[in-house]
């Protein structure tokens, strides 16, 4: 028998433990998988090239507070701004408050918004198209298949915030670099049906003309309104993500205690598991140091039985934690931050990595106990 098929029938020896113990370590795994995208997404992910140079600009005291449409001019006056693109949530539902049916809606200039979004592609005639008609509308692509709309198509859009109910005409669908589930329509619609909103905007999306160029904008931006009585906040639309997932708390610190508490439980399930596998094997290793098998030769093959144990539970679970992380980012009810998330090969690597690390430190203690135990001594050993 081989040094590998040795190590293969031992770690399945006892096939209930195994499996539990395989099982442990997957779930880990699953869970390290998924809070590590979730970080990625979060704190490391710098979004689409244009997204470096865009900044997002909104009221400085909450995101409810609007902002005067005359901002507009006066922003695209600012050395180093390419586009200025007026957006308002609108926050209205689409037949009904089924989580199936809910995705975000802004009021937008149509032909402003793709300059500030160049990332986002529709095609010349349906831009025109949309720009005819005030109740026309723009959708992601996505989010299109997923109703079956198509061009000419009726939307029908009951406010929550406003007091107006939206009846669309889908002109444009368009092609995201990162699926968004987002409506676009003409903000004149909205300033037609809603007296009071004439005037105002929510917050602008602002495209500068290099990222290294954003910096020197925000701050000449909210300088030129500091003391106004509309004064505001400039950031880069990463900054302002971050800004939002504040609003929930934590998050960092949540993620950091989950990682951190699945860390420890899993080695203690392996190394729990080890020394008593270890320990009911104590004869057998007697019997083989007896027949001329090394300490080395002994600590090796004890280690590589809880390292395969722990590789295959990390790699069933960073699998299932990057099928866990694509059905949670196609689910309806995670649209906005999620959309698009996807588990990196580099993520998955980290699982399985930790997984053999953990099953490396819970083995290597308790096989080097066994692999120095005296001959005499372990072939009297009961147990």
């Amino acid at each position: 028998m081989t040094l590998s098929g040795f190590v293969r029938r031992n770690a399945f020896r006892n096939l209930r433990r195994s499996v539990l113990t395989v099982v442990s370590i997957a779930f880990s795994m699953l869970l390290l998988t998924l809070m590590i995208t979730v970080w990625r997404r979060f704190y490391i992910d710098q979004g689409t090239p244009q997204s470096a140079q865009r900044l997002l600009l909104r009221h400085r005291v909450s995101l409810a507070n609007l902002l005067p449409s005359a901002y507009r001019q006066q922003i695209r006056a600012v050395p180093g701004v390419v586009a200025v693109a007026p957006m308002t949530w609108f926050g209205g539902l689409y037949m009904n408050d089924k989580p199936d049916n809910a995705f975000a809606q802004f009021a937008t200039d149509p032909e402003a918004i793709l300059q500030a979004y160049p990332e986002n592609r529709l095609p010349e005639d349906q831009l025109k198209a949309w720009m005819h008609d005030r109740a026309g509308c723009m959708v992601d692509a996505k989010l299109a298949q997923k109703h079956g709309w198509k061009l000419g198509d009726r939307v029908l859009i009951q406010g929550n915030v406003f007091p107006v109910t939206l009846e669309l005409t889908i002109r444009g669908i368009y092609t995201a670099a990162v699926p968004s589930d987002t409506l676009f329509f003409d903000e004149r619609y909205l300033e037609e049906s809603v007296n009071w909103f004439r005037g105002y905007s929510g917050f602008y999306a602002i495209m500068v003309d290099s990222p290294q160029n954003t910096a020197r904008v925000a701050q000449a931006i909210d300088e030129k309104f500091h003391n106004s009585p509309y004064p505001t906040k400039t950031e880069t639309e990463k900054a302002f993500t971050l800004d939002f997932i504040a609003t929930l708390g934590n998050v960092k610190a949540f993620i950091l205690g989950i990682c951190s508490a699945v860390s420890f439980a899993i080695l203690l399930v392996a190394a729990t598991t080890m020394a008593m596998a270890v320990r009911e094997r104590t004869r057998e290793v007697a019997v083989l140091k007896a027949l001329g098998f090394t300490r080395r030769l002994l600590l090796g093959l004890f280690v590589s039985e809880s390292v395969a144990l722990a590789l295959l539970g990390g790699v069933l679970g960073a699998l299932a934690g990057a099928g866990l992380v694509r059905l949670m980012a196609d689910a309806p009810q995670m649209t906005g931050l999620f959309n698009g998330l996807r588990a990196t090969w580099g993520t998955m690597a980290v699982a399985v990595l930790l997984a053999a690390l953990v099953g490396f430190l819970s083995g290597v203690i308790p096989s080097y106990s066994a692999a120095n135990t005296e001959i005499v001594n372990g072939l009297r050993h009961i147990g």
